[in-house]
């Protein structure tokens, strides 16, 4: 049996100009996680992240902390959903019929609940059969290409061995998704409670694949707790 650990990126940095690279909190929860995965015996046979700098600085500090490192490979299959894609999009036409929707949207400074909020409507209408917009990465292409690469990596790394593949909330929505074989309306249900650095494990053997755990940050909560610091973060 081979093990396949989808694990998402560190905290990123919400609100500053530069999203995409991990905070300090961020950089410490992939150390953290990194140490712990070595400390249980976890020695990972290959490793993957997207192109985003938070998911393969993410591989990097955790890699480090491995007995034996492997390489860092880059598969742009696993990057993040386009969410500023999707808002710009699908936003104006949700808001003309959502009051509520509309006034989030229309608040000068956004919180993060508010923008989670925003994501909830711009998902869902993005997996829905009747999403026609133009110009935008559709669903179906998207979930797709994660579909390929998971099992590229099955087929390539094979049995008896551990692989890492360090990536973002939407992706790692859409693999439990996929194996638990649910509808385009039951994607976001994983997607909103994604942790930092939060270990989703699969187990596979040949092309069957079951999911052993969800968002797992028992080593956070542990680790922190002991170290007296507050290490578990949604966004």
């Amino acid at each position: 049996m081979a093990s396949l650990y989808f694990i998402r990126h560190g905290q990123a940095s919400f609100g500053a100009a530069n999203y995409d690279q991990l905070s300090a909190l961020g950089q410490r929860q992939a150390d953290i996680t990194g140490q712990f995965l070595a400390q249980v015996g976890v020695q990972f046979d290959a490793a993957y992240a997207g192109t985003l700098s938070r998911q393969q600085e993410t591989g990097e500090r955790i890699l480090a902390s491995q007995a034996t490192a492997c390489e860092l490979q880059i598969d742009g299959r696993f990057n993040e959903v386009n969410n500023d894609e999707q808002v710009k999009a699908l936003l104006p036409g949700l808001c003309a019929g959502n009051e509520a929707l509309a006034e989030i949207a229309s608040r000068d400074s956004k919180s993060s609940r508010d923008y989670q909020k925003i994501i909830d409507a711009v998902f869902n209408a993005w997996v829905s059969p009747d999403c026609e917009v133009a110009n935008i990465v559709p669903w179906a292409t998207y979930r797709d290409g994660v579909r390929a690469a998971m099992k590229d990596i099955m087929l390539e790394v094979g049995g008896g061995k551990s692989t890492a593949v360090f990536t973002s909330g939407g992706t790692i929505a859409t693999v439990v998704g996929l194996v638990l074989h649910v509808s385009a309306d039951g994607f976001y249900q994983f997607y909103e409670p994604v942790m930092n650095c939060s270990i989703t494990r699969f187990f596979y053997s040949g092309a069957r694949i079951s999911l052993s755990n969800f968002n797992d940050v028992a080593h956070l909560q542990l680790l922190g707790a002991q170290l007296d610091e507050s290490l578990v973060t949604y966004r």
